[in-house]
């Protein structure tokens, strides 16, 4: 199931054919009190693992809530901003990276996971699903809390499910409820050298 059917945003349109699930994918805070089925929240972390990341490494990794005591587990490290919106999001998943192998330290371990997060991110809107990934939240308190290795780096905080109607948020909210625009390629692609034109 895609968002294909979302309504059109002008800011939103790519200058150049991709697929349409790419740019449906946006970070609504609005979800529905609504259990994500099994076999689709697996096969959104399925695709995660199916990510690129040198030498094969795979650092990324998921702890995922979705029982309501697990997430309550989760709401006393998340920002006051952000819970305000994100307590009605049936899962919420903290990425982290593994920063050490055999082989000493995994450089690309950053880079590696948000592919990974990419990967999920674009298969839970085919899925029909938002995702909302954030940064506000007492990284040293979820790692206390949950029990995250040193050797593992904290990397965000992503809620998933259903789309809610704005409505649903804070009046401060509502008028943020839309997908964001663009820059340019012009902008982010440079020829052979930093800045100039592509």
């Amino acid at each position: 199931m895609s968002n294909a059917s979302s309504p059109a945003v002008p800011q939103r349109q790519p200058a150049y054919p991709i697929d349409p699930d790419i740019v449906h994918r946006w970070s609504p805070r609005s979800f529905l009190e609504k259990e994500v089925p099994d076999n689709v929240l697996m096969s959104v972390l399925e695709a995660a693992r199916w990510a690129p990341s040198a030498f094969n490494v795979q650092p990324w990794r998921f702890i995922v809530a979705r029982t309501r005591e697990e997430r309550e587990t989760f709401l006393p490290f998340i920002s006051e901003f952000n819970r305000i919106w994100c307590e009605k999001a049936p899962v919420l998943i903290l990425v982290l990276s593994k920063t050490v192998w055999e082989r000493g330290e995994v450089a690309s371990h950053a880079f590696d996971t948000g592919s990974a997060w990419g990967y999920l991110a674009l298969e839970a809107t085919k899925l029909g699903l938002v995702t909302h990934p954030m940064a506000g939240f007492d990284h040293a308190q979820a790692r206390e809390t949950l029990g995250v290795p040193e050797e593992y780096a904290i990397q965000a905080l992503v809620a998933l499910g259903y789309q809610g109607p704005k409505e649903a948020l804070p009046e401060q909210l509502q008028a943020r409820e839309v997908p964001s625009p663009r820059v340019p390629v012009g902008e982010i692609a440079f020829r052979g050298k930093f800045g100039h034109s592509l």
